[in-house]
């Protein structure tokens, strides 16, 4: 059950922005109530997407992986964001549409140790599901695949990089955004009627994406001291990533030496 004064306080919405989103609050207790009582089987859908794509991390090519569900309450947060920031693309959500607007109820992170195993993840995951750029999503409402049997994927791939980082994506395979600091891919699956979020990154970019999302992220963005503070720590963090390939390629040079050693022995 939501309460309003105590829902805008929690989530430090001001009542004029909620007024601004132009949507009852009767409605976001519906959508709340809704999503409740659909958590159980987007766990089970989850769980279904790991065992059958992820579970062998090898096959898969990465470190790892983890999977969470949109909280309630950061939901109906989203909502009255969204309507905000662009009224007119989210003016018909309701509580019987909600799911097919909002692609992150289902969140899963896969992690690399490395920047450059992005490739084989990719391939391995546009092999998986049908990739047709005639399938991605432009209407929330009008391109939803009501078929739960299809599965796809429903967005050309992004790759979100910070200004200043090797070039490592290929802009034929991926989209590249160089506007900010927040590093990861994004892959947006339509599977078993619902969407799939995959987000894919290092061990170290998914360090600082928790400490910033944690602090910053999205009620503290206008603090200039704390964003300072996540620009540095991001920065530390690529520089990490950056050491731990030239660690790889230094490995890679030794063995190859080495076999190069023992074959004219």
């Amino acid at each position: 059950m939501l309460i309003k004064e105590e829902f805008l306080k929690k989530y430090n919405i001001a009542e004029n922005e909620f007024r601004s989103a132009n949507i009852s609050f009767k409605e976001l207790e519906k959508i709340y109530s809704h999503y409740c009582s659909l958590e159980p089987t987007l766990r089970s859908i989850s769980r279904d997407f790991l065992d059958q794509y992820l579970y062998d991390t090898e096959r898969a090519g990465i470190h790892s992986y983890r999977y969470r569900l949109k909280d309630p309450g950061h939901l109906i947060e989203k909502i009255i964001r969204k309507r905000n920031e662009s009224l007119n693309s989210y003016r018909e959500i309701n509580s019987s549409n909600y799911y097919k607007y909002l692609t992150d109820l289902i969140g899963i992170r896969v992690f690399f140790l490395y920047r450059e195993d992005w490739r084989g993840f990719h391939e391995y995951i546009t092999s998986q599901f049908e990739n047709n750029p005639e399938l991605y999503v432009e209407d929330r409402l009008r391109d939803f695949d009501e078929d739960p049997d299809h599965w796809y994927i429903a967005e050309r791939p992004k790759s979100y990089r910070r200004i200043g980082d090797s070039k490592i994506y290929d802009k034929n395979l991926i989209d590249i955004k160089s506007d900010g600091i927040y590093r990861s891919i994004h892959y947006i699956v339509k599977y078993k009627g619902y969407y799939v979020e995959l987000q894919a990154r290092t061990l170290f970019e998914e360090g600082w994406s928790e400490v910033d999302h944690d602090i910053v992220y999205p009620y503290f963005q206008d603090d200039v001291m704390l964003k300072d503070f996540s620009t540095l720590l991001n920065r530390l963090s690529g520089m990490a990533d950056e050491m731990s390939s030239y660690f790889r390629r230094l490995k890679e040079a030794k063995e190859q030496y080495q076999m190069e050693e023992d074959h004219t022995l």
